[in-house]
């Protein structure tokens, strides 16, 4: 499955509050395995669009194909869109509710300047849709019955120059009616559109770096250790993909040790592959000392300075507006 997704998380790790970028490659078409191709901090300079858009950029330089790239909400806007038009890569992105999408101009009447956009498509106003050029109804094994309506040549305001596919998909009941009050929006930008009935699908693999994400605090507690310095914080944070790749490359040679309340699988979970590589590291074993006897600690040494510890300070990428004072009763 060549889909590349991206994510951007905010962890509490000390001494700051840091968000990270990770761009995935998806290597099936169901399970919970993404396997991190870039995964970087987004410095104080940085935004996630732009440290996204530029890993992007270094993903596909060395990829043999062309990929299709998943994206969520917060890369659907125009500053993402204009980035990427140089990137060799499809992109399915999903879209908020409440945007307002432009068409393409009429043709130019020979007076005054050609116009930029067209009609007017708000998402959330009927009224401003065009009669879609496909409708199609699909039954999802697990999303039940699916209604799937595709628009074509629509672009935002600030980026007229990138036009792309606008993709409706609802969950009906048996009846017809709406199962989800708010219908899932998706735009394609890039070269030949997969069909309509797999091209939504592709956008449900993206939830797969949550999962990874969520394996990564819980299973290796990415976030647990409370370290002092930036440099220790990312030194921690890149041996993550490592861990992740060591343990999809042992997936088909451990065997499933479940616990008691667990059922037996057969396509292991990066959590089920974690849980039997101990059988691994007894047979090939480790290059580290046996641990050393505790016994009594013998404490700080007397008349040795201590230090503070380096407090930094708080980087704020945006100003907050001024509340408005409220008039005084009289």
């Amino acid at each position: 499955m060549n889909t590349a997704v991206s994510q951007w998380e905010v962890t509490n790790q000390s001494p700051l509050v840091r968000g990270y970028s990770t761009i995935a490659w998806i290597p099936e078409s169901s399970g919970s395995w993404a396997l991190p191709l870039r995964h970087e901090r987004i410095t104080s300079w940085e935004s996630p669009i732009q440290k996204a858009a530029w890993q992007l950029q270094q993903v596909c330089e060395n990829l043999p194909t062309r990929p299709i790239s998943v994206w969520d909400s917060e890369y659907g806007c125009a500053p993402f869109v204009l980035k990427t038009s140089n990137i060799k890569a499809d992109i399915l992105v999903r879209l908020r509710s409440n945007l307002c999408l432009w068409g393409a101009p009429p043709p130019y009447s020979g007076k005054g300047r050609p116009r930029k956009h067209g009609d007017k498509f708000k998402l959330n106003d009927a009224s401003t849709w065009t009669q879609a050029i496909q409708t199609i109804e699909v039954n999802h094994p697990k999303l039940g019955r699916i209604k799937v309506s595709l628009w074509s040549n629509f672009h935002f305001r600030k980026a007229a120059t990138r036009p792309m596919s606008l993709i409706r998909v609802e969950r009906l009941d048996e009846l017809g009616n709406l199962r989800v009050s708010k219908p899932l929006w998706l735009a394609w930008l890039g070269e030949q559109m997969p069909p309509l009935e797999e091209v939504w699908q592709l956008y449900l693999r993206r939830f797969t770096v949550d999962h990874w994400y969520r394996f990564l605090k819980q299973r290796l507690h990415w976030t647990l250790p409370k370290l002092r310095t930036p440099k220790q914080c990312e030194r921690w944070s890149d041996l993550m993909p490592i861990m992740t790749w060591e343990l999809w490359l042992a997936r088909d040679i451990v065997a499933d040790n479940p616990l008691p309340w667990q059922k037996l699988l057969v396509s292991l979970t990066p959590g089920r592959v974690a849980q039997a590589m101990g059988s691994i590291l007894a047979t090939i074993g480790t290059p580290a000392r046996p641990p050393k006897p505790r016994g009594k600690s013998p404490g700080w040494k007397t008349g040795q300075p201590r230090q503070r510890r380096i407090r930094y300070p708080v980087v704020r990428k945006t100003t907050t507006k001024p509340r408005k004072q409220q008039s005084e009763s009289a």
